[in-house]
């Protein structure tokens, strides 16, 4: 039976119709995520000044190859024609991303992210928070807590898992460089939302070798020349042959951690092969190296081990009201700071109360607990556990150091909540904090309330604790570089 023509013609107008419609950019349910091929990438580091122009979500599940062997069941079938083609460039060109192009999107999402904070003075979260850092004791809460956001739903660190120990894989859980211990041990029990499954999806890679292990096994054999310097070199070398990620950054995005004084040594060997390698050091000394935009100053702390292991010292602080001691400190006599304390105010004065032995009778937490400001003095190095301690007291730190680089300096404004005696004015010390108001110190103290938290240290690790600062710290310093050499 013949067709008309007149049946045809509205019959083919009305096909056409429904093609345009079906291939037409309004119909979003067919249309894959697009990444445009000619989107350049985003401005070489510059961590909350970068960001990534194009909109495009990466999730985890399903990976690219995964989503092509399975199509949506209301995809539209293949097809040659112009219009569909495009679709099918930039799907491909998606998939063809190799994982080290995948983790950078994703970093250059956080920095817009961090950098639209900044610009609106406010943040975005899809999950509740706990805790919302206000205030000027940060340089910049919204950034901060920005940040935080984007490192906990994307941060993941692979911690290499050659050596044996005790050299690896464990460190002091006690005692003066007992947060060396603690970390590792946090970071190798696997229960940390931070750890990679494979580090294939790291974005940065820990070294889990403890300086302080082996200084304390060699140094006894052998004190003049045990070899802190190639064990360490070694361990690096036999993981950057190993594994393609750490020659693929120069190391810029791996690190290591040890609150031990010598801990800064190891890159001597080869200060060029270490130069991008990011140090987190409790000797945080600026004129042994240390170099803040890379490196990252690590709090001390000395926590009690056997019989009873403790993870802070006990909580003893007064209200300010019923602080009757000016200034507080007691410790070992070593390095010329100290010893210029003692000179000029040990056991001289009953408001500055300077101990190098605590008498017995007395308790050294509950007098910082009494105490207005604790002096927190160098010693032979920098860095000192009385910074710790002061938080957990709530007492106002007073820094009595050179060339200390403060912990989280980047995030945390210590003008705001410490008071800062250079050592040539230690004989002023009472005159300086007698003329700090009574308005000013409560200020002081109630901003030391506000930051302490981030000086607890918790097993398992807590939302904004120390752990999670110190992974902060690496997290910024990996958000200050992009990859280029890919790992498909």
């Amino acid at each position: 039976m013949a067709i008309s023509s007149s049946f045809l013609s509205p019959f083919l107008l009305i096909l056409a119709l429904f093609l345009l419609l079906y291939v037409s950019p309004l119909n979003q349910n067919h249309l894959p995520l697009r990444l445009s091929p000619s989107t350049p990438p985003p401005p070489p580091p510059s961590p909350p000044q970068t960001h990534l122009q194009t909109p495009l979500q990466l999730t985890p599940a399903p990976s690219p190859a995964k989503a092509e062997r399975s199509p949506p069941l209301d995809a539209p079938p293949p097809s040659t024609t112009s219009a569909t083609k495009p679709r099918s460039d930039s799907l491909s060109h998606f998939q063809k991303k190799s994982k080290t192009e995948r983790i950078e999107e994703g970093l250059a999402r956080a920095r817009a992210a961090i950098r639209n904070a900044i610009r609106t003075q406010n943040f975005t979260s899809d999950r509740e928070e706990t805790y919302i850092p206000t205030g000027c004791v940060y340089r910049n809460a919204f950034a901060f807590h920005q940040s935080h956001i984007e490192m906990v739903k994307r941060f993941k660190v692979w911690a290499y898992r050659e050596g044996e120990k005790p050299l690896v894989h464990g460190g002091p859980m006690s005692y003066i460089y007992s947060i060396e211990g603690q970390f590792i041990d946090e970071m190798e029990r696997g229960n940390s939302i931070f750890m990679a499954r494979h580090p294939d999806e790291a974005h940065a890679f820990f070294l889990p070798i403890s300086i302080t292990k082996i200084v304390n096994f060699f140094y006894r054999l052998d004190p003049w020349h045990f070899p802190l310097l190639p064990i360490f070199t070694d361990y690096v070398n036999v993981v950057a042959t190993k594994y393609p990620y750490w020659n693929r950054s120069s190391g810029a995005d791996h690190f290591m951690l040890s609150c031990h004084d010598w801990a800064p040594e190891i890159i001597k060997k080869d200060r060029k092969y270490f130069k991008n390698f990011i140090r987190v050091l409790c000797n945080a000394n600026t004129s042994e190296g240390f170099i803040p935009t890379r490196d990252i100053s690590l709090p001390e702390y000395n926590l009690k081990g056997y019989p009873k292991h403790t993870l802070g010292p006990p909580r003893l602080g007064l209200p300010p009201s019923k602080r009757t001691i000016l200034a507080f400190f007691a410790g070992a006599a070593h390095g010329d700071i100290r010893s210029m304390l003692f000179e000029h105010w040990k056991n001289k004065d009953q408001q500055v109360q300077v101990y190098e032995n605590l008498p017995k009778k007395k308790n050294y937490h509950k007098l910082m607990g009494q105490t207005k400001f604790c002096l927190c003095p160098s010693g032979s190095e920098v860095a000192s556990p009385r910074v710790v301690e002061a938080m957990y007291q709530e007492c106002v730190p007073v820094i009595i150091s050179d060339f200390y680089t403060l912990p989280f300096s980047e995030v945390l404004d210590w003008s705001k909540f410490a008071v800062f005696i250079p050592p040539k004015r230690i004989p002023e010390i009472k005159m300086i904090l007698e003329g700090i108001s009574q308005r000013r110190y409560l200020m002081l103290q109630k901003r030391v309330k506000q930051v302490a938290r981030h000086f607890e240290l918790n097993r398992p690790a807590k939302p904004f604790d120390v752990i999670h600062m110190v992974l902060h710290s690496v997290w910024l310093r990996r958000l200050n570089i992009k990859l280029t050499h890919n790992i498909l």
